[in-house]
């Protein structure tokens, strides 16, 4: 690629999503219009004894639609969220991928863990039965970039293809790093987006150990409530969420659908600490801010926000300071939700599925809700759009994406606009 080549325009063309709130783009979107929870109790394993017993898990999650028993088998729960959903975002755009198309779609799928429940099952079975008797499909299954792998397998893309690993900020990277591509001619469409599958013992222990997991076990539905007084911390969800970004050429040549259009990525570090934000948020509002200013756009010419929002007693408060900061005296008329008080949070996954239902909030003039928002922090004093979903023009949308290691995203989207 030559320095002088202009940057190319980037649309939103496919979408696909396997969430807590149905396996489906619409079945998730319904839901989150709706108000719905899908926090319940944890089903994928005796969680009798642990202190946080309630997950946002994925139901009725059948990969033998989309792939073959012996496929699926050889795939850790992670990988089989993003092959399927990158799949249905592939179907959803219409692109088929040929060998001569091939060398110029990619994909790039963030997780922030991995194959976690392959890793603990193995182990398990080293220490009671012996070495011997572990996978040899161990590793292949458990290692982090195998989402992306396994889906350039299942779809013949030999275009560019990475994995970020940015904890909860991993499926957002993987989104404006896609986005990159294409604005700058590495390819003509890009598969991204984020996968986690972190519903295990290990990792439930893990995260309670570290104060971070609301143990609202008795009311699971009301478990997850950013930026609400009575907040515990956050609930653990998986699952899957892709889009397909394309060259806006390429996808006119074909007359595809255009979603929205990605115009800003912004990326910074707080280069603070290993769990905690920068006090203030101001690494997180320089994220905002070089979002904005690559997408060419000022903060009042943002409608909507899809927030971090993880219910964590730092991070809500943390994050509106941050929105304020950025957005100055328009932070008044920005609708602001968090999508997590539904779906709980995806950790790597949870860019994905947020960016799926920012572009959404685009194309359908509706921002959602932040449920269970009942009293509300006298810290947090944003319009998070409590409780239930409203219809509103939004010309542009951003998406915000908080992980552990300080790693801050900002994306920005808007009306397609030929």
């Amino acid at each position: 690629m030559h320095q002088s080549r202009p940057l190319s325009r980037v649309v939103v063309t496919g979408l696909g999503a396997v969430t807590p709130l149905g396996t489906t783009v619409a079945s998730y979107w319904q839901g989150l219009i709706a108000g719905k929870s899908g926090v319940g109790p944890i089903t994928l394993f005796d969680a009798s004894d642990h202190e946080c017993r309630i997950a946002a898990e994925v139901k009725d999650f059948d990969p033998h639609q989309y792939l073959d028993r012996k496929e699926a088998k050889r795939m850790d729960r992670f990988t089989q969220f993003g092959v399927c959903a990158s799949l249905q975002a592939l179907r959803d755009a219409g692109l088929e991928i040929t060998p001569a198309n091939a060398f110029d779609i990619g994909v790039v799928i963030g997780t922030g863990i991995g194959g976690l429940k392959v890793l603990e099952e193995q182990h398990e079975i080293l220490r009671t039965k012996g070495p011997d008797r572990c996978s040899p499909f161990m590793i292949p299954m458990m290692i982090g970039n195998m989402a992306a792998g396994m889906t350039a397998i299942h779809t013949g893309a030999k275009g560019p293809n990475s994995c970020t690993v940015t904890a909860c900020a991993a499926g957002s990277n993987a989104i404006g790093d896609a986005f990159r591509w294409v604005q700058r001619g590495y390819a003509k469409a890009m598969i991204c987006g984020g996968t986690e599958a972190a519903v295990t013992p290990l990792s439930v222990a893990g995260f309670v150990s570290c104060r971070a997991m609301s143990r609202r076990n008795d009311d699971p539905t009301r478990a997850s409530r950013p930026f609400d007084r009575d907040r515990d911390g956050f609930v653990l969800g998986e699952g899957a969420g892709i889009l397909i970004l394309e060259e806006l050429e390429h996808a006119l040549t074909r007359n595809a659908r255009i979603y929205a259009e990605i115009l800003g990525y912004g990326a910074t570090c707080d280069a603070y600490h290993m769990t905690g934000q920068t006090p203030g948020g101001g690494d997180a509002a320089r994220a905002m801010t070089l979002a904005l200013k690559d997408a060419g756009l000022t903060p009042d010419q943002v409608q909507y926000l899809n927030a971090h929002g993880t219910s964590t007693p730092v991070n809500d408060p943390t994050e509106t300071a941050a929105i304020k900061t950025v957005w100055g005296a328009a932070a008044a008329q920005l609708a602001v939700s968090s999508t997590k008080s539904m779906t709980g949070h995806l950790l790597g996954g949870a860019g994905g599925i947020e960016g799926v239902a920012t572009v959404l909030a685009i194309a359908h003039d509706v921002a959602p809700p932040t449920i269970n928002l009942v009293h509300p922090d006298p810290e947090c004093d944003l319009d998070y759009v409590p409780n239930q979903a409203r219809p509103m023009t939004i010309t542009a949308a951003a998406s915000n994406s908080f992980g552990f290691g300080g790693h801050n995203v900002t994306l920005v989207f808007q009306k397609y606009r030929d």
